[in-house]
């Protein structure tokens, strides 16, 4: 990398952990541009080269934390040896419980603020090489010998699903603790993706 990229990867990197530092202490409605490049220790007009207003640098924050948390359980799954699809997208899904319990302000922030709009948009969009591209999250649809209906909505209900229910019991212990309640979120993953499953021919024919 460049010196000059490098530079600005580093300015980028640094309005986008101040800001999220600052939206999950104080807000994103009480935190201003002048907060955030104040804090970061950047000139103003330097934000606007990389984000539009301060909603923008959230959307990308979710973006990239979204981003992040499912690298980390990709890198932890390839190197299992898992090859039912049911049983590889549990234990992305328990992995990231793991990460969520262990950062609850970013359990907070994206729960808060996750939309499959804004998650699928700015993944699509993003010329960050560090986040991870949209469609890389298809690959382990895409490599299962079974074929799906709807793949979109099936990945758009499994992300709300873990998103609202882990909010809720890593957070409040509702309706009970994570860790009882992960065996009755893992069923309803698998009945989820069962029905979403598509009869191949040969199944059809039987």
């Amino acid at each position: 990398m460049k010196k000059i990229d490098q530079n600005k990867k580093q300015k980028r990197d640094a309005l986008l952990n101040t800001a999220f530092e600052l939206f999950t202490t104080q807000g994103i409605n009480k935190t201003t541009i002048n907060n955030i490049v104040d804090a970061a220790g950047v000139a103003k007009g330097t934000f606007y080269l990389y984000f539009k207003d301060k909603y923008d640098i959230r959307n990308k924050l979710i973006a990239h934390k979204a981003s992040h948390i499912f690298s980390i359980a990709d890198a932890a799954l390839s190197k299992t040896d898992l090859t039912e699809l049911e049983d590889r997208i549990i234990f992305l899904v328990d992995n990231i419980i793991g990460q969520f319990s262990a950062d609850k302000s970013l359990l907070n922030f994206i729960s808060k603020n996750l939309s499959w709009g804004i998650f699928k948009n700015e993944l699509i969009s993003s010329s960050d090489d560090s986040d991870v591209d949209f469609y890389n999250i298809y690959k382990i649809l895409e490599s299962s010998p079974k074929a799906f209906k709807d793949p979109e909505i099936l990945l758009f209900m499994i992300v709300e699903l873990v998103s609202s229910t882990c909010y809720s019991s890593i957070l409040y212990h509702e309706p009970t603790d994570i860790e009882s309640f992960k065996p009755y979120l893992f069923d309803a993953i698998r009945l989820l993706i069962k029905s979403h499953r598509t009869a191949l021919p040969q199944e059809q024919s039987l």
